[in-house]
């Protein structure tokens, strides 16, 4: 106790990463995924990223837990399956590339990636090839590499469930199982590695009510959502994923 106390952070600070688990909460809930995209910026802003990014494991192991029923009725599980494989062995490929790569350099080019997916997907194209496994695996493995060197791992599946025109139940769901496979690796390795410090488990705990209700109301606005307003909001999240990882805000989160 006497250890918690000691990295009790100021309530400024509780009350920044409250308002960004409430906004991070919504577009999770709403889409299934974007908790990062909006999340992880706005806390960085008052915690920095070293807090921001392990509390926002600790509210996704709970989430996943939430949707995880849901989730494994209507999710496309073989295709999740493959994905979540590929991603779980290209995390540490994503990390070794951060670690001996310009950042900046980086995510200029992951920003452009994302860029160029939202592009082609307001086009209207839609892959209407055959279901390949290896093809699958292979965009689970570059969200494994995107989400290890920029935590945009949730783009490349979202990109592809839109662009095989999957409904807006069936991609929410695939999104809630895939994250629940990747969030358990993630918060397995985050422990191995010391990260859940006390002042993480105080930002987690004045985060979760607010986290909670963001998904509540989120879950809530996807029920009256139709199926173009799903997707045109999906649009828009990957957007914020490009417009948001760019270095241009690197002075106001303190990277």
């Amino acid at each position: 106790m006497e250890y918690l106390l000691s990295h009790l952070p100021p309530s400024g600070v509780l009350a920044g990463i409250a308002i960004a688990a409430l906004a991070g909460g919504l577009s999770r809930g709403f889409s299934g995924f974007g908790a990062a995209l909006v999340f992880v910026p706005l806390a960085s802003a008052v915690a920095g990223p070293r807090a921001a990014i392990p509390v926002l494991a600790l509210l996704e192991s709970v989430a996943c837990l939430v949707f995880l029923p849901g989730a494994w009725r209507y999710a496309a599980r073989r295709e999740v399956t493959a994905m979540a494989t590929g991603a779980i062995l290209a995390v540490p490929i994503g990390s070794l590339i951060l670690a001996h790569s310009d950042p900046v350099a980086l995510r200029w080019g992951l920003t452009a990636l994302v860029l160029v997916a939202v592009v082609v997907l307001a086009s209207g194209w839609r892959y209407r090839g055959p279901d390949s496994v290896p093809l699958t695996v292979g965009v689970g493995a570059l969200g494994g590499v995107m989400s290890g060197a920029a935590m945009l791992g949730g783009v490349p599946p979202a990109v592809w469930w839109l662009g095989r025109s999957a409904t807006a139940r069936v991609l929410r769901a695939s999104m809630n199982l895939y994250f629940v496979v990747l969030t358990f690796a993630i918060v397995a390795a985050f422990a191995w590695r010391g990260l859940f410090t006390g002042s993480a488990l105080w930002l987690a705990l004045a985060a979760g009510p607010a986290y909670g209700a963001g998904l509540w109301v989120g879950s809530a606005l996807f029920g009256l959502a139709s199926e173009t307003t799903f997707r045109r909001t999906a649009y828009g999240l990957i957007l914020a994923a490009a417009v948001l990882g760019m270095p241009l805000w690197d002075p106001l989160t303190g990277r």
